[in-house]
């Protein structure tokens, strides 16, 4: 029973990391228009939601087990205030600070009929800053990504969401400014058919 709260702790904060990456992922995609110009089934939005749930979901299951296990022997305030535990504080700071940024996203994403689209917007791309919480939290307390291929694919896919987010960013910037006419426009003289 003790190693099993270790393998359920380990595998759910692998899931909810994986799971971060697939919402923001996917939240890209419905936000480019990638997945087609005309309004999105709901069921796309609705994925999109359903996988922000299911990664709180994770993370409770994660720190649950956390609490439960005897190796590390968390407290509920070693769990909920950073720089508190014993064991790898920094490390386990960077998760608890994911935690509240995950939590302040998906509270917003509730209440968004209920706010302003530019302030619903600014806390939802705190998504980004979540991935990065969340992956040194992964990469320096995770004791299953020590070895070099797991720490480099996690490096790999933060470099690539970061640079896929850049590149969305400056697409949709070019988007939004207006086109020039390529025809000239017709003068006053032309139009009445003097000429």
């Amino acid at each position: 029973m003790d190693k099993l709260t270790w393998y359920v702790a380990r595998a759910s904060g692998i899931v909810a990391w994986a799971l971060i990456l697939t919402t923001i992922v996917w939240g890209l995609l419905l936000a480019t228009k990638v997945l087609g110009r005309r309004p999105s089934p709901a069921w796309l939005l609705s994925l999109h939601r359903f996988l922000g749930a299911l990664t709180v979901a994770f993370v409770g299951v994660h720190v649950g087990a956390i609490l439960l296990d005897n190796y590390t022997s968390f407290g509920i305030t070693d769990v909920l205030v950073p720089f508190t535990g014993s064991w790898h504080p920094v490390a386990v700071a960077w998760g608890i600070v994911g935690m509240y940024l995950l939590v302040a996203i998906e509270i917003t994403s509730l209440l968004r009929h209920r706010m302003s689209n530019r302030a619903w917007h600014a806390v939802h791309l705190l998504s980004y800053f979540l991935f990065a919480t969340t992956t040194v939290h992964m990469l320096t307390a995770g004791t299953d990504v020590k070895a070099l291929v797991a720490s480099s694919v996690s490096v790999l896919l933060g470099v690539a969401v970061t640079f896929g987010s850049v590149a969305v960013y400056l697409w949709r910037a070019e988007r939004r400014q207006p086109r020039r006419l390529s025809t000239p426009v017709p003068t006053p003289r032309a139009r009445a058919g003097v000429g």
